[in-house]
């Protein structure tokens, strides 16, 4: 589910662009090693072949050679290399550590196409080859931004109406110094303007270990949704700010191995809010408020064990989020909020892929301001068919499966191209089916209020069929047409992964 266009108006051009010029300058060529999402890598499994057809023995790593690495830091490729100069491997398995080493380097979102060759220089010795296509790091985007939740709400609830948009401009700068750092900056006009600045230094220390991040934003909303009404969000928009929020944030990240990530964090957020919002709704902010300030400590274990990030078909993905809400400076809120998600993905043979999402959230508290409620429809995490509804809850979760084919695969090589980021395009199309379902536990206001009660407190679910069209820098367009557990059917389009 989209959260906003802006956020992917970069993927629907470069998308666009892309399938224009293919059939014009595009060449096709299907062997071709490019590590995509759902690439073939025929040379790579030639490799293993030739390594396989001989008695096992034991190869010594002599160097490694890295190629097309004109910004990034040879650092920064070798920190995800699992071997080392003076290594040595059993030559059955060097094959398979090499493709997950190659998985690592596209997963830092900095190259195109990584390919990594062993070179024997004689029995029982070889030197390592790695090879990246770097992509284009600078993306000053335009915002066309919603002020909905997703695409789906805004066509349907408010009727694809253009006035309630944001715009200004986000740049995006991906691997500053080339040492996988990003800066982000963003400046948006309109119905919520907001100036956000982040900026991420994956690696602080020598062992490249420990890391920050960094975030600061000021935000002010002409166009708020002050209630929920049977689980559509109701807006509140006049000339004059509503809302006005101010936010920092500090995370210290700490990567102990390749595929295990801790994060420890420390935000503030000050919020305050017009006479007329909180006359449309006292319990805005809480009781007789109009200024709410709090802190949030928090921590977040990460294991991620996905093939590609971006449009994973093979591993799992597990993380655990605690936090503390108002832990040292105000008592304006105060709560406890856990949760945990688990997904998964098997390569069932044949091209076809099945993939399965649990997910559940806990909160320690049920009677807080309505501005700070937990919900089911945010982000991705909503059940398929319900994508125009908010379910809101202390206690929810969620299970989403899919089961896909790949029915298309190709690689288009662009030789009339002046940009070497742009070269090689690979695009995949998938036929999908799925099912989802979740239950939230309704507050006890709406309870005590019959209000939002139609969708809480029971099972909700949707199944249908859709298409992915997956392409470079992360495209990901979503397709599907759903039927919901109340019986309504309806056609639903998203940018980027289901999960």
């Amino acid at each position: 589910m989209i959260r906003c266009i802006q956020q992917n108006i970069r993927a629907l051009v470069m998308l666009g662009g892309l399938l224009l010029w293919l059939p014009v300058s595009g060449k096709e060529i299907p062997d071709l090693a490019l590590h995509a999402p759902d690439s073939i890598r025929k040379k790579n499994r030639l490799q293993a072949e030739t390594h396989a057809d001989s008695t096992g023995y034991y190869v010594e790593i002599n160097r490694i050679f890295i190629l097309g690495n004109k910004l990034t830091r040879e650092s920064i490729i070798l920190r995800e290399l699992s071997l080392k100069p003076g290594d040595t491997i059993f030559n059955l398995e060097l094959p398979k550590v090499l493709e997950k080493d190659e998985n690592k380097l596209f997963n830092l979102h900095l190259f195109n196409a990584v390919e990594i060759r062993p070179l024997e220089l004689q029995p029982g010795k070889a030197d390592l080859l790695v090879e990246v296509n770097e992509r284009w790091y600078t993306f000053p985007v335009p915002i066309f931004e919603l002020s909905d939740r997703n695409f789906n709400e805004w066509w349907e609830n408010y009727n694809h109406d253009f006035k309630r948009v944001n715009y200004g401009l986000k740049l995006f700068q991906y691997n500053v110094r080339g040492r996988n750092e990003t800066l982000i900056l963003t400046a948006q006009f309109g119905y919520v303007r907001r100036f956000e600045l982040m900026y991420r230094v994956p690696y602080l220390d020598k062992r490249q270990k420990q890391g920050l991040i960094f975030k600061t934003d000021f935000i002010d909303a002409k166009n708020v949704a002050y209630q929920t009404d049977d689980h559509k969000l109701t807006f509140l928009e006049t000339d004059r700010v509503l809302r006005n929020t101010r936010g920092m944030e500090l995370t210290y990240t700490y990567r102990n191995s390749f595929y295990n990530h801790h994060r420890l964090g420390y935000a503030f957020r000050r919020t305050n809010i017009s006479d007329s919002l909180y006359a449309t709704n006292p319990n805005y902010l809480g009781t007789e408020r109009q200024l709410q300030k709090f802190d949030i400590l928090s921590y977040e274990f990460i294991s991620d064990h996905r093939d590609v990030i971006a449009y994973p078909l093979r591993g799992y993905h597990f993380v655990f989020h605690l936090q503390k809400v108002g832990f040292a400076i105000s008592d304006d809120l105060e709560k406890l909020d856990t949760w945990i998600s688990y997904a998964r993905y098997v390569d069932l043979k044949k091209n076809y892929f099945l993939s399965n999402l649990t997910f559940g959230y806990w909160s320690n508290k049920d009677n807080i301001p309505y501005h700070n409620f937990g919900a089911l429809g945010y982000n991705r995490l909503f059940v398929r068919g319900y994508e125009v509804n908010v379910v809101e809850g202390p206690l929810f979760f969620l299970n989403k499966t899919t089961l896909k084919k790949r029915i298309f695969h190709r690689i288009y090589s662009m030789d009339g191209s002046r940009f070497k980021q742009f070269k090689y395009i690979p695009l995949s199309i998938f036929l999908k089916t799925y099912a989802d379902f979740g239950y939230v536990k309704n507050y006890p206001f709406y309870n005590e209020n019959e209000l939002n009660t139609r969708l809480s407190n029971t099972l909700i679910a949707g199944t249908g069929m859709g298409i992915d069209i997956v392409s470079s820098y992360d495209v990901v367009l979503r397709f599907e047409y759903t039927l919901n557990s109340e019986g309504r059917a309806g056609f639903f389009f998203h940018i980027k992964k289901e999960f």
